[in-house]
This record gives structure tokens, C-alpha cells and sequence, in this order.
């Protein structure tokens, strides 16, 4: 499967952003979606994810109560809102097939990334 996100953008505090990570080429409905994000000179951590029936989801703490992640056919979506500046960070989405989720290393398919800047 070959996923391209997109949707990134800069933003104030408080405000609102919505990405997307469109699917191409094998089923997708047959993967788990995961969305993470890497800060500069940090390491790439989970943010949230949508099981492949779309029935699961969970979150990280930082994100739970601002961000929904959702997903139809061929799309997988992250909703921020209320964002911070702490929440800058290059986004990514991922897909897998493995029941652990929270770890980048279980992933097979990337995505690009998508730049968020929040500014105070």
C-alpha cells in the first residue's frame, strides 16, 4: 500500500488542523492506520490509531480530548484541534497489519510526512 499525507499548514494556538493520508494500491481496509509525529532532534512518536475495521482507536495522552482520528475506504484522518505549539512536529502516517501499534518499528508502509507548525 502507498499512503501520501497531506494537510499540514501553520496554525495559532487554539486553532484547528485536519490531515489526510490517502491509500493507493493493495486493500487498505486490510490495514491498521497509524498517525506519529517527530519534533526536530527527537525521535518519532505515536500519536493515534484506527484499527483497519475502524472500530479501535486509541491515543496518546498529550493528544486524547484534541485529536480524532477516523477513516473511510481509502483515506485515514487525523482532526487536531485546540493545538499547541508543543504539538509541532513533522506528522506522519503508517500501515500495518500487527496487533501492536504504539511502536513506529511495526509499520511496513510510510507515508511523506506533513509539516504542522503551531505558533503562540
Amino acid at each position: 500500500v502507498q499512503l501520501q499525507a497531506s494537510g499540514g499548514g501553520l496554525v495559532q494556538a487554539g486553532g484547528s488542523l485536519r490531515l489526510s493520508c490517502a491509500a493507493s494500491g493493495r486493500a487498505f481496509r486490510s490495514y491498521s492506520v497509524g498517525w506519529f509525529r517527530q519534533a526536530p532532534g527527537k525521535d518519532r512518536y505515536f500519536v493515534a490509531y484506527i484499527s483497519n475495521s475502524g472500530s479501535t482507536t486509541d491515543y496518546a495522552d498529550s493528544v486524547k480530548g484534541r485529536f480524532t482520528i477516523s477513516r473511510d475506504k481509502n483515506t485515514a484522518y487525523l482532526q487536531m484541534d485546540s493545538l499547541k505549539p508543543e504539538d509541532t512536529a513533522i506528522y506522519y502516517c503508517a500501515a500495518q497489519t500487527n496487533v501492536h501499534y504504539y511502536s513506529p518499528a511495526n509499520y511496513g508502509y510510510w507515508g511523506q510526512g506533513t509539516q504542522v507548525t503551531v505558533s503562540s
